[in-house]
């Protein structure tokens, strides 16, 4: 099973290639504010380099949180997006080993269902200025 991993919840954001328990390849780069131009980009570059494509994978972990809202809101809409219209697993949670239990819970997974962020706290939405 080849499985993409995801983490948003802070400035330096990573993303991880696995096949099964088998760390294929894995990198951190600083994404802070430009998250949302760099997440694409960054996980086509990660399966270019390992001569593979989007079509090529099974599963999808994103760990959820706590964490920034808007980095997890990007991180999990990007992975959302990416595991329905390519019929993926997915998967979320915040254990210390994350990715691992991630890859366990892939295995009982049948079909689609989304996952959502853990905040830690209330969301704090500001008022829009006039």
């Amino acid at each position: 099973m080849l499985i993409l991993t995801l983490r948003t919840e802070k400035p330096e954001a990573e993303l991880g290639l696995y096949s099964n328990n088998q760390q294929l390849d894995y990198f951190k780069w600083q994404a802070h504010r430009e998250l949302s131009d760099t997440i694409l980009t960054k996980i086509d570059e990660l399966l270019q380099t390992n001569n593979l494509s989007l079509n090529d994978l099974d599963g999808i972990i994103i760990y959820k949180g706590p964490g920034s809202f808007t980095g997890l809101r990007i991180g999990f809409s990007v992975a959302n997006a990416l595991a329905y219209s390519l019929k993926l697993k997915i998967t979320s949670t915040n254990e210390d080993n994350w990715i691992e239990e991630g890859i366990n819970q892939l295995k009982s997974i049948d079909t689609f269902k989304p996952v959502f962020p853990f905040y830690g706290a209330e969301v704090n939405i500001t008022k829009a200025k006039k």
